[in-house]
């Protein structure tokens, strides 16, 4: 065993044999042997859709580049989409006439505009041959919008930039990713403002090993399917569930090889205050591209209390993370 301190944080990479898994690919009856039938739908990725909202800044630009590299990798369709926000902070008040009641017309000029000249850009790029694309104007809320289109359309991933929330404002209110992340039905791809091409070759799956998790590992094996990048699997202190660093091997060797997940190499982090600092130091060690991290999209007062690992890490990394919701 190797112990490497990083800022302060203490790691231990207790295995450093990969797990070359070979055989043939996990059928769907190998997958309900493990799980639960009912599960399967919202564990397997279908990837027929991908949502991409835009606000036509230079980062959700960036992640719209990003979100249309993958719909032409699964021959999804790309749904794009902008959401005025600001009807939903201007009620009418009929008191005050005029207010609440503006003339949207030039506003939503502006949007045709706009998106017509990223049509433009992306029909330009020829990596993005074969690309569909459809359009769409919402008024509201932006995460109750993805929500709702999410279900409605069941998209297969939401991609979305991120400038992240600190301070007071992050504890209050919290960041637009956050709160996708949170609500979203499916998973989340937050891509950070000055992240460069997605083409990810080293990924970083940070997991407590709870038999929920598993659905992040059958969500992963599917995307290497289609970029065959090397995992690093990252323990997180799990007190009570292992006994022994053999029932953690054990355990993390189980659950690739049961998702199909290939060229996996295990490493555990010690115990530390910041578990989202340990998360982002390990993978920038690591040289990754991609951080995947399950969630359990806690609200109310169980997310007042205790926050979220998963949450908290797309808000802050410099490094793309796909959060994979879980029950």
């Amino acid at each position: 065993m190797t112990t490497v301190m990083q800022q302060g944080v203490r790691s231990r990479h207790f295995c450093v044999v990969d797990l070359l898994i070979s055989g043939p690919a996990v059928s769907l009856k190998q997958v309900e042997a493990v799980i639960p039938v009912r599960m399967i739908g919202s564990i397997v990725p279908t990837m027929k859709k991908i949502l991409v909202p835009v606000d036509f800044s230079d980062n959700s630009k960036h992640a719209l580049r990003v979100g249309a590299a993958i719909a032409v990798k699964y021959g999804a369709l790309l749904e794009v989409i902008h959401v005025n926000t600001a009807i939903a902070y201007a009620p009418a008040m009929p008191e005050y006439p005029g207010l609440g009641s503006f003339d949207m017309t030039e506003y939503y000029d502006t949007v045709a505009d706009e998106f017509r000249q990223l049509k433009k850009e992306l029909d330009a790029d020829a990596a993005l041959a074969g690309l569909q694309i459809e359009t769409r104007v919402e008024e509201g809320l932006l995460y109750s919008s993805l929500r709702r289109i999410a279900e409605e359309d069941e998209i297969g991933l939401i991609v979305m930039g991120t400038k992240g929330a600190s301070g007071a404002l992050e504890f209050f209110v919290g960041s637009n990713t956050e709160k996708v992340i949170r609500t979203a039905p499916c998973p989340v791809l937050a891509i950070p403002e000055k992240s460069g091409d997605f083409n990810p070759k080293t990924v970083v799956l940070a997991t407590t090993l709870d038999e929920d998790q598993f659905a992040a590992f059958l969500q992963l094996a599917g995307w290497q399917k289609r970029w065959p990048f090397n995992v690093k699997m990252l323990y997180l202190n799990n007190p009570g569930l292992f006994g022994s660093d053999k029932e953690i091997e054990d355990a993390a060797t189980g659950f690739a090889r049961r998702s199909g997940l290939h060229n996996v190499t295990k490493y555990g982090s010690g115990a530390t205050f910041n578990e989202e600092a340990s998360i982002v130091q390990f993978a920038q060690k690591e040289g990754a591209d991609l951080i995947v991290m399950a969630t359990h999209q806690r609200k109310g007062l169980s997310h007042l209390l205790f926050g979220s690992l998963t949450e908290d890490t797309a808000n802050h990394s410099p490094i793309p993370v796909l959060s994979i919701p879980v029950k």
